[in-house]
């Protein structure tokens, strides 16, 4: 029997080589669905229709949280005018990773991960740093997987492609939309 862990996914693409990756490497997957962050309800509504396929085509659970976009804007809260990568997103991420964390403990699953680092545009350090912290605090194992090593992002986009996934522009949040 495989290991679980939780996989906070942040969207259909990212997460299509994550899951693959992680069954070789010896976990079953449980994908998380939590994403506050992103704008608008009808660009949530596509990612989590994105995310419910892939998850279909790889047979893995889905677990979809409750989309409330106040807890972001709460959070971020006087940094809505920092650039992207900057601290809006990590504070961010950490409230994603967090929420990840007390879900895997409340589904007594010790180890979590994050597909969002499969994007070139995520920093790998800054994601590991913050989910190894929260990790500590909860007493739970925080998988640091480089999903896009070998290749993991041209492999993560020929899934998505066969599977017609939405691909969407912007990371998802109000502020980092394209002007």
């Amino acid at each position: 029997m495989l290991n679980k862990i939780l996989l906070h996914a942040c969207c259909g693409i990212c997460s299509s080589y994550p899951v693959l990756h992680l069954r070789e490497m010896g976990y079953e997957p449980v994908v998380y669905f939590y994403n506050p962050n992103i704008y608008p309800d009808e660009e949530y509504q596509k990612r989590l229709k994105a995310e419910q396929t892939l998850c279909e085509y790889h047979k893995c659970e889905l677990i979809i949280e409750e989309y409330n976009q106040s807890e972001f804007f709460n959070v971020v809260k006087g940094l809505e005018k920092e650039p992207e990568r900057g601290k809006r997103c990590d504070v961010c991420f950490r409230l994603r990773l967090e929420r990840t964390a007390k879900k895997a403990k409340e589904l007594n699953i010790e180890n979590f991960t994050t597909s969002i680092v499969i994007s070139p545009h995520k920093n790998f350090q800054i994601l590991t740093e913050i989910g190894e912290n929260i990790a500590r605090e909860y007493d739970l194992k925080y998988l640091a997987v480089d999903f896009k090593k070998k290749d993991g992002f041209l492999k993560t986009n020929k899934i998505a492609n066969s599977l017609n996934l939405y691909r969407q522009n912007y990371c998802g949040c109000k502020f980092s939309l394209p002007k």
